[in-house]
């Protein structure tokens, strides 16, 4: 009987892993050699991407849709605030980029390389050459922690983290946890970034660890960052300057990260009401934001508009001016919060113009900038922050959001991962527009 249990599991594992191979080559070999053109080219295999990906294989057959995407692995980011907390692990964040591409989509392992609207055609890094009828751009934005100097070298040393790499977020949880006296420095960096609330987000987690461990009274918390304001919203603002005055955190508006000497812990910043006055600060521990900006390869194309971001209709998410062209998520110049909740009411509105532009109909759908930031404060409250393009409240639930939450915190940790993996990457949840207008009884 032991031997049979042992030859069926060992059984088991063979199948296991030659499923797994073949998997893996439905979505990678045997699809790079199938074609060179497709219907639908996304590129980018992102949060935007991969739902575009799904969205668009319902669309028109998986066999006409392809996504460009040199990554082995894929990462739900948001929960990085909780993995630089020690609230939840990092190996939680990933799954393999082909478990999440949708079935017979081809996936091309490769980079892009160089834009050819004019001719359809985008070239890879790999030299292939791959004609579209139709892009849908999905690029993401890079991370330049190098504009920092003494970065990146300075995560080699301790006390130092960032929850914005999947190489640096467990660094700031070994800062946080070994944190013993002095100031604990939270950063924004002087540039677009992608979840704004984060650089923040981070600094209540570990004033809520510093309390439940006994060494607050030891902390000298301090943000600084280059906005005029706490955040861009005035309602959660106010709210959120509440609770930093409650809690002792200091707030040094208009100051911007420009060196950190890992070596001697300190870093410095600008004063940018001052050019050229800087300020040095000793550090026990520092969670930096870095600065970040649109891909490489869209800048200076024919594609970007002046500052390097993709050149989009705000409304629409149509290029401006390749009417075959579409974008979503971070690497568009879309003028509201870069974030995975944006994406979600985006590629609701990019799916209807897909389809209008399919029957060769005028795009009826707006995007009203809708974007979403749960505003961790605690181990266990959040404020769910809900905005459109003015800068307004598009609260979903019938309640004051701006209030701190166990409900919302638990939304973050716990069931917004479940609605990304199942639902957004699945191209079935666009954001919570019918549920907002439900809550509301049709009045928002």
């Amino acid at each position: 009987m032991t031997g049979q249990l042992h030859t069926q599991r060992l059984l088991s594992r063979l199948y296991r892993r030659v499923f797994s191979v073949i998997n893996s080559q439905i979505h990678t070999s045997s699809g790079l050699a199938a074609k060179d053109h497709y219907k639908f080219l996304v590129l980018g295999g992102g949060t935007g991407g991969i739902t575009m990906a799904a969205r668009m294989k319902r669309k028109v057959g998986a066999q006409n849709v392809a996504i460009v995407e040199p990554s082995e692995v894929h990462y739900y980011q948001p929960i990085w605030t909780l993995v630089g907390a020690g609230a939840k692990s990092v190996a939680s964040s990933g799954r393999s980029t082909a478990s999440v591409i949708p079935s017979g989509v081809t996936w091309v392992k490769s980079k892009v390389a160089e834009f050819d609207p004019r001719n359809n055609v985008v070239h890879t890094d790999s030299g292939k050459k791959i004609s579209y009828d139709y892009l849908i751009v999905a690029l993401g934005l890079e991370l330049h922690y190098e504009k920092i100097k003494g970065l990146p070298e300075g995560f080699d040393h301790p006390k130092i983290g960032s929850n914005y790499s999947v190489k640096t977020v467990e660094k700031t949880w070994n800062a946080l946890k070994n944190f013993k006296e002095g100031n604990a420095l939270f950063t924004f960096p002087n540039t677009p970034v992608k979840c704004g609330g984060a650089p923040q987000k981070i600094m209540y987690l570990s004033d809520a660890f510093l309390r439940k461990t006994g060494k607050r009274s030891k902390a000298n918390i301090i943000y600084n960052t280059p906005l005029p304001k706490l955040f861009g919203v005035k309602k959660y603002a106010d709210a959120l300057w509440e609770i930093v005055k409650k809690r002792d955190i200091n707030i040094n508006l208009r100051h911007n990260l420009i060196e950190v000497r890992a070596d001697k812990q300190e870093a410095i910043f600008e004063n940018l009401d001052k050019p050229g006055e800087t300020k040095v600060y000793k550090y026990e521990m520092i969670h930096v934001t870095p600065p970040m900006g649109p891909p490489a390869v869209l800048k200076g194309s024919s594609l970007d508009d002046a500052t390097g971001w993709l050149d989009v209709d705000k409304n629409t998410l149509q290029h401006k001016t390749y009417a075959n062209v579409f974008g979503i998520g971070d690497c568009t110049n879309l003028p509201t919060s870069k974030t995975a909740a944006a994406v979600a009411a985006q590629s609701a509105v990019l799916d209807r113009t897909v389809s209008q532009i399919l029957k060769k109909k005028t795009p009826d759908k707006m995007y009203d900038g809708y974007s979403s930031c749960p505003l961790v404060t605690s181990y266990n409250t959040a404020i769910l922050a809900e905005f459109d393009y003015d800068g307004q409240p598009l609260e979903t639930f019938p309640v004051d959001q701006s209030k701190e939450s166990r409900i919302m915190y638990h939304m973050k940790a716990d069931f917004m991962p479940i609605l990304y993996w199942h639902g957004l990457l699945k191209g079935f949840w666009g954001g919570p527009g019918p549920l907002r207008t439900i809550m509301h009884l049709g009045m928002k």
